[in-house]
């Protein structure tokens, strides 16, 4: 297979996607598409490419039965500028390439993340990394927003100062906070993202981490639209239960009236539907 061309991925490329007040997800780069996962499947048995009707149906088969490699032949290079204390839970994913700004060489930009006022909430008392869908009163969001903007301000005059003062920019910037913006490149392989942004995407991840993937999806979705399809159906709207959870709803769920028929009227493939079918059987 020549080098596969995306034309509707082509058109983000340098896009800025814009995130929080000043932060932003830009395509740099990307090398693959769907077509390139079917190929390196077939690779396996010596057969090349087919038709897109029967790449769809080996991509869904790939990710029904987590046969992940394939996927990593995609890779997609983003330009991220997120908050630092967004950039330290992002940096926990370990399967990146990653290339930030650097305060040592640079003097750090003016410019803070500010939440919207409905960003604001209290601490959840079932979650402790987490925030209560009670509403803040508007005259405790303003002062909380007060706090955050008057520390900003002055912590960025004082670091400032010694930056004019010609003290090392690498021991001047640990005065800067969390709420300041950083800048890095991040190239990831196509079955690390999806990973990424399962647990990103999740209603239980942070309100500000989950814009950016929010704002990744729609470009891996461009980039990959038959593989992005497959993870949606097999892994970010799918749910699975445990062995117990299984013999609950074995008690309440008649299996015989599920027929091959039914399930390929609604969207099953073949193939599909067989294997659904005998999971159901055992």
């Amino acid at each position: 297979m020549a080098h596969s061309i995306n034309p509707e991925a082509e058109k983000l490329l340098d896009k800025e996607f814009k995130c929080l007040n000043a932060g932003f997800v830009r395509l740099i780069d990307f090398m693959g598409s769907d077509e390139s996962i079917g190929q390196a499947a077939r690779v396996s048995y010596g057969k090349g490419t087919k038709t897109v009707n029967e790449d769809r149906g080996l991509i869904r088969y790939l990710m029904r039965h987590r046969h992940t490699t394939p996927f990593e032949m995609v890779e997609l290079k983003f330009h991220v500028k997120l908050p630092i204390f967004v950039a330290r839970q992002w940096i926990r994913h370990r399967t990146a390439n990653v290339n930030e700004y650097s305060g040592r060489y640079s003097v750090m930009k003016d410019e803070f993340y500010v939440p919207e006022t409905g960003a604001i909430h209290y601490q959840s008392k079932s979650n402790m990394q987490g925030r209560a869908p009670e509403n803040v009163p508007a005259e405790l969001r303003h002062k909380v927003l007060e706090i955050l903007t008057s520390t900003q301000r002055q912590t960025y005059a004082e670091y400032e100062q010694m930056v004019e003062e010609d003290i090392a920019r690498e021991l001047a910037r640990i005065h800067l906070p969390l709420s300041l913006y950083t800048e890095w490149y991040w190239k990831i392989d196509l079955h690390n993202l999806f990973h990424f942004l399962a647990l990103r995407l999740d209603r239980h991840a942070q309100y500000e981490i989950r814009v950016y993937a929010e704002a990744m999806a729609e470009i891996t979705n461009t980039v990959a639209p038959m593989a992005w399809e497959a993870f949606e159906d097999y892994g970010l709207k799918a749910k699975t239960f445990s062995r117990l959870e299984l013999e609950v709803l074995k008690q309440f769920f008649d299996p015989s009236k599920i027929t091959k028929e039914y399930l390929e009227s609604k969207g099953f493939g073949k193939r599909e539907a067989d294997e659904f079918l005998e999971k159901l059987e055992k």
